[in-house]
């Protein structure tokens, strides 16, 4: 335990600096611009930006209108964050080192522009929904739960509140092998819970199948962003020769020999085929993406993230 809250200390620390000197002014400008919430349709004037007409009322009423939206004064951040087996393998550091790093950079600057922050953390066993709230106690709990190993033993059972019946939703027993990862469900789950519109930070090496109908239903009531966590080992073993490699998730087992020349080149296509193929998925479904390797710090990615946003707007 004194072990997880010096790691939350000393990410405390580091991230809070980058949040204080580099993404105060990105945050601002990227998700307090025009805001989220739908108002009213009137009829345009001029002075009025084009870009915000609404074409299907003009054309049935035979004159411009425009959609008008209020600004958010309080945003809600959520953070769902894949926890399973294979988001603790990694080089560097693990894939769940890097979501946590992010996390605490989306919570940080979440409470210091006085907005919610909440974590959800889910494979196909277990679940943990915090909801998302104010301050500083509550974002340094996010980070602990984020970093902390024990994540197999229940959750939320002391918890009191409206939504704690909704805490362990669903857990499935008699596992033979370690937490897998279960997009679906988890983003299911989210889309019962979470009735107003928030900003949802989906966190995962995306390492499963049949997700995206999910994902594009999420994305038409909030504002999603899929975070993908990649490792360098993903694309290239280390040479020392013939090894037994087994899946974190299955448990299954295969011989390889790293050093092989058709093996290297299977691997490190099939690892730039796999983020392309994301990285498509969500440009055709209107989903940001943001790809973070392992061997590199969370804020570079997330602020040309909040660049390309910021010049959509």
């Amino acid at each position: 335990m004194q072990e997880l809250m010096q790691q939350v200390r000393r990410l405390q620390i580091r991230t809070r600096r980058q949040v204080s000197d580099v993404l105060a002014g990105a945050y601002l400008s990227v998700f307090k611009g025009s805001g989220v919430e739908f108002d009213e349709v009137r009829p345009y004037v001029p002075g009025d930006d084009v870009r915000s007409i609404d074409w299907n009322v003009t054309a049935r009423t035979g004159v411009p209108h425009i959609k008008r939206f209020v600004e958010e004064r309080e945003l809600s951040m959520m953070l769902l964050v894949d926890v399973s087996a294979s988001m603790d393998c990694g080089s560097v550091k693990s894939k769940r080192a890097s979501a946590a790093e992010f996390g605490a950079l989306i919570s940080f600057s979440a409470m210091a522009n006085q907005d919610k922050v909440g974590v959800m953390l889910f494979s196909n066993r277990d679940h943990l929904f915090i909801p998302p709230r104010k301050g500083q106690r509550h974002g340094l709990r996010i980070i602990r739960e984020l970093l902390s190993p024990n994540f197999d033993q229940p959750v939320l059972a002391h918890e009191r509140t409206w939504w704690s019946r909704w805490a362990r939703w669903w857990r499935q027993t008699g596992q033979k092998h370690n937490r897998q990862t279960d997009l679906k469900a988890g983003l299911e789950f989210c889309q019962q819970i979470l009735k107003r519109r928030s900003i949802l930070f989906v966190v995962s090496d995306c390492r499963d199948d049949g997700y995206w109908k999910a994902l594009q239903g999420l994305n038409q009531r909030h504002d999603v962003v899929l975070v993908q966590i990649v490792d360098p080992i993903d694309a290239t073993l280390p040479e020392f020769g013939l090894m037994r490699v087994q899946d974190a998730e299955s448990g299954q087992q295969q011989w390889v020999d790293p050093r092989s020349h058709s093996w290297k080149v299977f691997q490190q296509h099939a690892q730039s085929e796999f983020i392309e193929s994301v990285a498509e998925r969500t440009r055709r479904s209107g989903i940001d993406h943001i790809v973070l390797s392992t061997d590199q710090d969370a804020i570079d990615p997330l602020l040309r993230f909040m660049r390309r946003r910021e010049k959509r707007r």
